[in-house]
């Protein structure tokens, strides 16, 4: 995504406000100025909204020249994996619904209280009758000769993830001084996009305020194992450079090389301007339970307050602060009366969770777990009976249970035996029920620390009618943010919904040799122009040498798919029945399936399966349910041979158990049956011709019937072709076996040329967008059938579009050791080099 031209855009579209009010203000309604457009300031707003929507006109000041973004969501942003869209909280239409106007890119520079006004940068000064102060944190520079050198920046906001992406495409070394949250993150980020990154971090342990020793450990392990270099226990003398940053020297006189250095050692509560302000000022803006500054008028909420001397920089006490501040505005009296905090994150890629006092201490009993092979690490403290602490590591399900027992003071000598095995364990009696787990949870425990939202507002949102993850995240916001919340919103999702609710897919890494979901690797493949496994692998610091077999083959396709003509097919890489177009039976022998097309044979093909079976002594020849002959008992020596005898007779491979075209079913159609309208087995053929050799990231089969009477069972293939007497119907996302599943009807055409491009397109898309070893049934079950036809179908350039690039793609997807393909420059011609079927 272009971000620069994004911003420009964005900032003369900030110049004029969102929204204005034409006329005076009405005599009751006071005029509230808030100071910062963060996820505090518009939270607070949102909040107020929802008690009392006409008690404010509101004016709202931003720095930045976005409307309100997820600040949480950055580092994806930075990783490839979000746009900027994709993490905004409220649009420009949010702001013109409520009748908010929106100052973006002018930031308040000076309060007079007296007047009650606030001046901003440009000159412009605006009247208030309540001012609320949200401006949040200011990254901590540490004061090391070099600081102010270019190339050396902090990671707040999106200005700063924009020189981050710039210095990243011209490659090089990166140093980021801070093994916090978001210097690990800012790592992660720099890694994926190419640059070689060092992380210096003063204190002996990452993230030490989130983790203790033995998860920082494990954490410092799984980082490097990447490939990134994690020194702790190292202290910044300088940054060197003459005109910009070149490196990094050390206190022990390590020179580390950089042509960018990112600082995140800390942030501190923005209090210059209410400083400046008169405002009292200690740590960060002191304010009461209602939020209310030292100026009855002036409120503050977020990141840049101090509320009983405590400051947070955790999202969900911002929440609570931000529903006590709207409940003074509009006269209720609950107040804020601080937060207990727990962290739930996802550390590039990893679950981590922390909550109360983990140091333990006297008094305090450690229950631990550790699980090497599983990378899974979880530390109860306890103390009289209660739960003080807890640090989770790669398995953070129970956070939420034991932040719960925690906040409430429960007495848990009950089940201190299966305290550490989980909620599941203990609320099913030795027995695993995550479902009765989530479900005993009570409804103020908090589901998403993200947005601060609890089990009790997810419930609520379902039964209100979000019956979906995206229906769930677009109301109450749970699981909108870094998503490891995803897995509780589904058992919500479960447990309120009943059979009602089918479930739906969250991430998950290809295997266990990477934090990489199949969808993050095709990306990467193509944004970084990555052209062989071994690259691959490296780049996103696999962490196993040469990977398995789950993840082998995945990328074989993958580069397969994404480079046609470029990248050379791994053998190696690919399933044994693949390699060597067979599969094995239980007795050790194989079975042998020669390509039939559209299901006809010949004379020529009968007496070479003949041949072959007397040959080779094959004790059975089965008719396949794909309408071909499967000659079984083959010895694995033989093969070669038994495809040499076959190849001369112009038979090739079906692919009877690759992942690809596998058959092509049909009818007799209008030639012989009395009931066909069109030519159901030319056009089979034809398609078989055009789709053979077509890998595929799972099995794909067609079937094409000669009438509605469906006698191919063309509506349970992954695309089926039902003739009608105007033309034809072509249904998509079939499949039989264990789990049957009835086709969706695609569209309907008129010609056998449209039906065959549109077959070429659907494949083209399933091919570029499923998962390794997705079917097209589940794949469109995960993104949508609109999402399919609006691919298809909304664009008239998509299907012909798609249709060249599986053509095109068709010359050099094709590489056995015992078939050849016709080459040329019409695609249609790249059909088989012997064609039985005539």
């Amino acid at each position: 995504m272009d971000f620069e031209g994004f911003a420009k855009v964005d900032f003369e579209e900030a110049l004029e406000p969102c929204a204005l009010d034409d006329g005076p203000a009405l005599p009751d309604r006071q005029h509230l100025v808030v100071v910062g457009n963060g996820m505090a300031g518009c939270r607070a707003i949102e909040e107020l909204i929802a008690r009392d929507a006409g008690r404010y006109r509101v004016t709202i000041f931003g720095a930045e020249p976005h409307v309100n973004y997820n600040r949480i969501m950055l580092s994806p942003v930075l990783a490839g994996e979000k746009t900027f869209d994709e993490i905004v909280i409220n649009g420009h239409d949010w702001y013109a619904d409520h009748g908010i106007e929106l100052i973006a890119g002018d930031p308040v520079e000076t309060i007079d209280r007296a007047a009650k006004t606030v001046t901003a940068r440009s000159g412009r000064s605006v009247g208030y009758d309540k001012l609320l102060l949200a401006t949040g944190s200011d990254p901590f520079i540490i004061p090391v000769p070099g600081k102010d050198l270019p190339g050396v920046i902090t990671f707040r906001d999106m200005n700063d993830v924009d020189h981050m992406l710039a210095a990243a495409d011209k490659g090089g070394d990166a140093v980021v001084i801070g093994g916090g949250l978001l210097g690990l993150e800012a790592a992660h980020g720099l890694s994926l996009r190419g640059m070689k990154v060092t992380v210096i971090h003063l204190a002996k342990t990452l993230m030490e305020r989130q983790l203790d020793e033995s998860a920082g450990w494990l954490l410092k392990t799984a980082l490097e194992a990447r490939g990134q270099v994690i020194l702790t226990e190292a202290n910044t003398a300088e940054i060197v450079g003459e005109h910009r940053v070149e490196g990094v020297r050390l206190a022990d006189g390590t020179l580390i090389p950089a042509s960018l250095v990112v600082m995140a050692v800390g942030i501190r509560p923005a209090t210059a301007l209410a400083r400046t302000a008169g405002l009292e000022v200690g740590r960060g803006i002191k304010v009461d339970d209602h939020m209310v500054t030292s100026d009855p008028d002036v409120l503050a909420v977020g990141e840049c307050v101090e509320h009983d001397g405590q400051v947070y920089g955790l999202v969900a006490p911002l929440w609570d602060m931000c529903r006590s501040l709207a409940d003074g505005l509009v006269d209720r009296h609950s107040g804020y009366r601080g937060s207990v905090t727990s962290t739930k994150l996802k550390v590039s890629g990893i679950d981590v969770f922390s909550a109360g006092d983990f140091a333990g201490g006297d008094g305090a009993e450690d229950i631990v777990l550790r699980d090497a092979s599983r990378g899974i690490y979880k530390r109860v403290v306890v103390r009289d009976d209660r739960i003080v602490g807890a640090v989770l590591y790669g398995d953070t399900a129970d956070g939420s249970w034991y932040f719960d027992l925690l906040k409430k003071g429960e007495d848990v000598s009950a089940i201190r035996d299966v305290l550490i095995f989980g909620q599941a364990f203990a609320s099913g009696g030795g027995q695993a029920d995550p479902k009765a787990a989530v479900a005993a949870l009570s409804d103020d425990a908090e589901i998403c620390g993200c947005n601060g939202v609890t089990k009790g507002k997810v419930c609520q949102s379902i039964v209100g009618g979000a019956t979906s993850l995206d229906a769930v995240r677009s109301t109450c916001k749970a699981s909108a943010s870094c998503g490891s919340c995803t897995g509780l919103v589904e058992q919500l999702l479960s447990i309120t919904l009943g059979a009602d609710y089918g479930g739906e897919r969250t991430v998950k890494t290809m295997c266990k040799c990477t934090s990489f979901g199949h969808d993050d690797v095709r990306r990467e493949i193509v944004a970084q122009d990555m052209r062989s496994i071994p690259e691959v692998m490296h780049k996103l610091h696999w962490s196993t040498p040469d990977g398995c077999s789950s993840c082998r083959p995945a990328l074989n396709y993958y580069l397969l798919c994404a480079l046609p003509g470029e990248y050379k097919d791994d053998q190696q890489s690919r399933f044994v029945n693949e390699r060597m177009h067979a599969n094995i039976q239980k007795d050790g022998t194989y079975s042998v399936v020669p390509r039939m097309w559209g299901g006809l044979t010949n004379p020529r093909e009968l007496r070479a399966i003949a041949d072959v079976v007397e040959k080779f002594n094959a004790p059975m020849v089965k008719v396949t349910g794909g309408q071909r002959l499967d000659i079984f008992g083959i010895r694995k020596e033989d093969l070669p041979a038994v495809w040499a005898d076959l190849n001369a007779a112009g038979m090739v491979s079906g692919h009877a158990y690759g992942k690809s075209l596998r058959t092509v079913k049909t009818c007799v159609g209008s030639e012989w049956c009395r009931f066909g309208t069109q030519d159901s087995t030319g056009l089979g053929v034809k398609i078989e011709q055009m789709t053979w050799g077509s890998w595929m990231p799972h099995k794909f089969k067609i079937a094409v019937s000669g009438c509605p009477r469906n006698c191919a069972e063309a509506t349970i293939k992954d695309f089926g072709i039902v003739c009608v007497d105007s033309g034809y119907e072509l249904h998509v996302g079939g499949n039989g076996g264990i789990k049957v599943r009835a086709t969706d009807l695609l569209c309907k055409v008129a010609t056998e040329d449209e039906a065959m491009e549109v077959c070429a397109a659907f494949i083209q898309l399933y091919r570029e967008e499923a998962r390794y070893l997705e079917r097209t049934a589940p794949w469109i079950e995960r993104v949508g059938m609109d999402h399919i036809k609006s691919s298809l179908l909304d664009d008239p350039d998509a299907i012909p579009t798609l249709a060249a690039r599986f053509r095109f793609s068709q010359r050099f997807m094709q590489d056995d050791p015992w078939e050849k393909r016709v080459t040329g420059e019409d695609a249609h011609l790249h059909q088989p080099l012997l064609v039985a079927a005539q």
